[in-house]
């Protein structure tokens, strides 16, 4: 599918690979990536992962214990990060929390705050606090009309409300509870592409803007381009933006990112128990692999008893993404 997608760009662009100058190598292992499922109460216009209230896959029973066992025996591992869909709604959420907190492993969630008001979930904010859960929460502008056309009307209001919850409890401003927010451009409708401005300088625009008008309070604004994956890809060809948006990535390719790049000591896991690289590759189905070519498994890494079965990273076109400007990745910007 990939290939596909690179031939039809015309012969002025540069496949990914040849602006390394040597191969993605994979090094020890840090962050345990966990997508729970693609159930969500939500379905933003922008999703990679296209996650909505009608979708049903999730982690089962069987791959939950694994990843436990997998927390329990590598201590290597010091962050666990929980995403989806809204991984609170995903099987196997609070059981993984439980887990990483007992050996004392950071445990991100990556949530959308509107989970908290509905039905069966208003404990959420209250078991975050007492498990020191870091809160990365999409708020992809701090005005609410541009909010609501990316996730949906009235999630800007809701979002607001969870994070004043938050705050109530404690997050923002003790050291032990951290709450992030994330920025993303609005989804282009015409070739005036942009990247996510300056990390610092609007992150500092955030917390004026949401202090004097809500007096709320945050620990960071993490930026993040838009990858031409999932509903963001789909947007774009429908708008006959594909190809011109690659080029733009590919034309704002900053070499200093490469080192920082988060899949380099990241493993990503699907509901399935499949291991990835990173988040997007498993939603391109872009599995990582042996130096034989094997597809990796939870599983298999067990079996092992090592997390450095990966030589090396995969990698396609929309990498670019990641290593446009400043870079992307999960936990924001890669270089100043």
């Amino acid at each position: 599918m990939i290939n596909k997608l690179v031939n039809h760009l015309d012969t002025n662009f540069t496949p990914f690979t040849a602006k390394l100058s040597q191969p993605l190598t994979k090094q020890s292992i840090k962050v345990l990536q966990v997508n729970l499922g693609k159930r969500c109460n939500l379905a933003c216009s922008h999703c990679h992962v296209e996650a909505s209230p009608k979708r049903t896959e999730e982690l089962s029973p069987e791959i939950c214990g694994q990843l436990i066992d997998l927390i329990d025996n590598f201590p290597e591992i010091k962050i666990v990060d929980l995403t989806g869909g809204a991984p609170e709604m995903n099987y196997g959420f609070k059981p993984l929390v439980e887990a990483a907190r007992k050996h004392g492993k950071q445990v991100i969630v990556r949530s959308n705050l509107t989970i908290y008001f509905v039905d069966g979930f208003g404990d959420l904010p209250a078991y975050f606090a007492k498990h020191q859960l870091r809160v990365v929460a999409s708020l992809p502008c701090y005005l609410a009309d541009n909010v609501d056309k990316m996730r949906g009307t009235g999630v800007f209001d809701a979002s607001i409300q969870a994070l004043q919850w938050l705050n109530q409890l404690g997050y923002g401003t003790s050291p032990d509870l951290i709450v992030d927010l994330v920025y993303n451009p609005q989804l282009p409708t015409s070739e005036k592409f942009s990247l996510p401005p300056e990390q610092g300088k609007l992150e500092r625009d955030y917390k004026r803007f949401l202090q004097e008008n809500f007096d709320i309070v945050f620990n960071n604004l993490l930026t993040i381009t838009n990858l031409p994956v999932g509903r963001t890809k789909l947007h774009l060809e429908r708008k006959k933006l594909y190809d011109s948006y690659l080029h733009f990535l590919e034309s704002s390719f900053n070499s200093s990112t490469v080192e920082h790049l988060m899949c380099r000591d990241l493993l990503s896991v699907d509901y399935l128990g499949n291991i990835y690289d990173c988040d997007f590759n498993q939603m391109m189905n872009l599995p990582a692999t042996t130096v034989k070519g094997e597809p990796l498994t939870v599983a298999k890494f067990l079996e092992a008893g090592s997390l450095d079965l990966i030589d090396e990273v995969k990698t396609a076109d929309y990498c670019y993404g990641c290593t446009a400007g400043c870079g992307s990745s999960c936990g924001g910007s890669l270089v100043s």
